[in-house]
């Protein structure tokens, strides 16, 4: 039906006679010529329809946005003075010979190339939304990454193996989605929150690289950078060690943002440790782009009269300090909103202190907190965090994970804000060294900070039983510009030290045979070492580009309350359905107990 598409029409082309199929992206009547903006999804053709040809023209006249059509005509340059250098075919111009409106269109909900929509309307109108030249463009530029990605693996001995997506509900960090059986009346299938185990057992039957670009699915409090389904590159092999296996995931990336975004990362990427990144930045996925750091101060405030100090700081909390360069110009207004803005993240406040001149010392501070604070409490302050002239100090002081939270993402926020960056486009860090465990303090027990598979790094081992707490593990998570868009770790291999982990966990031995029989059998028929990890590919596109949200980079999301608002899913099924699957709904149970009463 054609012979190119509309956006690939150039200057090459003149003089030639072309067929293109798109869309009516707008119509401009000037006087007796018709021009329209024939778009696909390769961009946009401006086509003349003139009145010389009465029959063509009169169907012009009533063509409308989003009608589709087919045109045939001659491709002329632009007359001087008109050419558009926004557009690939901004040098030419489509001489209309013949137009066949193939299918018209209603008025469409709102205009294609329109600004500032609410995402509501984008998503009940999704296929409109996607005909948007920069959903197109981001669409597209999914599909590069995904085949650059699938490229590297290919040509580095990696194999595409599928793994079921009906499997055995296993506690790996989030609420799983149930699916119930039919055929089984009780039981229940679980969506995969990752193919964890299956990647695992694949290593013990003999695939020593295997991929799969997969959905994964988690029922969890969604954000910006989560989706209740999304795509997760997932990637194990055998007989590499912690070191091998980062190496090459680094050549991958560097590759994939080559290939897809003409971008070159740097070579090697930098490491560092989840104890340094967290003392450093309040976060183990810290953007290296923002100059400010923390400055730690919870050894200097045990003893100082402010309590607000010296309580977190006396009993295993954190204080600390983030100085902002030149903050010292930054209004009490602003303070106030950077205070309110840190309680998101369960901070009670934010203490400041202006810097205005050093060498008065603590005359030369001011702040509503300085005369709580003993003489060498105030010049570790300075001292440590380098303040000069100008300069304004913000304080955090509560648990260490509230500290880190807040201070962390007010670093970003400010670093942002107020230009405090380095001026590099992207900064990719591996942080490594992760607690082997977290304490639940509701639960009183310990939790994998990875999950249960992870190995304790070398030396570690002994720690499982006596420390938990100070065991370290080989897990290792890849972060960029404030994302984290990769992890994983080396695995356990060993049946033995897999239940000594177990044990560590509080899970018993019936109970670990219960939950993860099947793996804990299939360590024990000579299971390699292995290790691997798994990307984000939907924050890895959001991140190329430039986009807001991962909705943006997904054909058909889910809102933030995990509503599909295009299929108004999900939605109430036939009653029929549900006792196939041996489901009551409790209301109806409830209502009918009711009126049995009555």
């Amino acid at each position: 039906m054609r012979t190119h598409y509309c956006g690939q029409v150039n200057a090459g082309h003149v003089g030639q006679t072309v067929t293109l199929c798109g869309w009516c992206h707008r119509r401009r009547d000037h006087g007796g010529v018709i021009f329209i903006d024939l778009r696909d999804r390769e961009g946009l053709a401006q086509v003349v329809c003139d009145p010389d040809n009465p029959e063509m023209f009169a169907l012009a006249e009533g063509v409308r946005n989003e009608f589709v059509l087919r045109i045939t005509g001659r491709v002329r340059r632009r007359p001087e003075g008109t050419v558009n250098s926004n557009l690939a075919t901004g040098e030419i111009e489509i001489l209309c010979q013949t137009l066949e409106i193939v299918n018209p269109a209603v008025t469409p909900p709102f205009q294609l190339d329109e600004e500032n929509l609410s995402e509501n309307v984008r998503l009940t109108h999704r296929v409109l939304d996607l005909r948007r030249p920069q959903m197109q463009k981001n669409m597209m530029l999914r599909y590069k990454t995904a085949m650059s990605f699938r490229r590297f693996l290919d040509a580095n001995g990696f194999i595409d193996i599928e793994t079921p997506m009906l499997t055995k509900s296993t506690p790996e960090g989030a609420r799983d989605y149930l699916v119930p059986s039919r055929v089984h009346p009780g039981q229940f299938f679980a969506l995969p929150q990752s193919p964890q185990l299956f990647k695992q057992l694949l290593m013990v039957a003999g695939f020593d690289r295997y991929y799969q670009i997969t959905k994964c699915f988690r029922d969890e409090d969604l954000r910006a950078d989560r989706q209740p389904e999304f795509t997760q590159i997932d990637i194990e092999t055998s007989f590499m060690n912690e070191g091998e296996i980062t190496a090459l995931m680094e050549e991958m990336l560097r590759t994939v943002f080559r290939e897809a975004l003409a971008v070159e990362l740097p070579a090697p990427f930098p490491r560092m440790s989840y104890a340094e990144a967290m003392h450093r930045f309040g976060s183990d996925k810290p953007d290296l782009r923002v100059t400010l750091e923390l400055t730690e101060l919870t050894d200097v405030m045990r003893d100082v009269d402010f309590k607000v100090f010296s309580g977190p700081a006396g009993n295993g909390g954190r204080v600390a300090a983030l100085r902002i360069p030149g903050g010292g110009a930054i209004s009490r207004s602003e303070i106030d909103a950077y205070t309110e803005f840190v309680k998101i993240y369960g901070a009670r406040g934010l203490a400041w202190i202006k810097v205005n001149e050093t060498a008065r010392g603590r005359d030369g501070l001011q702040s509503p907190i300085v005369k709580n604070l003993h003489d060498a409490a105030i010049t570790a302050i300075l001292e440590r965090s380098g303040a000069q002239d100008g300069d304004l100090i913000l304080f955090g002081a509560d648990r260490a994970k509230v500290v880190n939270d807040a201070l962390g993402a007010l670093r970003i926020k400010i670093g942002h804000e107020r230009a405090h960056l380095t001026g590099e486009a992207w900064r990719p860090l591996w942080v490594v060294d992760f607690p082997m465990f977290e304490y639940d303090e509701e639960g009183h027990r310990w939790s994998a900070c990875h999950h249960p598979f992870t190995a304790p790094k070398d030396g570690h081992e002994d720690l499982l039983a006596s420390d938990p707490g100070a065991c370290l593990a080989k897990a290792y998570d890849l972060a960029l510009n404030g994302w984290e868009i990769g992890g994983g770790s080396v695995r356990i291999h060993s049946s033995a030290m897999q239940s000594k982990v177990f044990a560590a966990l509080g899970i018993g031995e019936k109970e670990a045979q219960l939950k993860f029989g099947f793996l804990l059998d299939a360590l024990k028929y000579g299971a390699p070492p292995h290790g691997g990890l798994a990307f984000g590919l939907d924050r890895i596109v959001t991140m190329m580009s430039g986009a807001e949200s991962i909705r943006d980079v997904i054909a058909f999301p889910k809102t933030q309350r995990a509503q599909c608002l295009l299929t108004d899913a999900p939605s109430p099924v036939d009653e029929q359905q549900l006792r196939e699957l041996h489901i009551r709904l409790r209301q109806k149970v409830e209502t009918q107990i009711e009126v049995g009463k009555t």
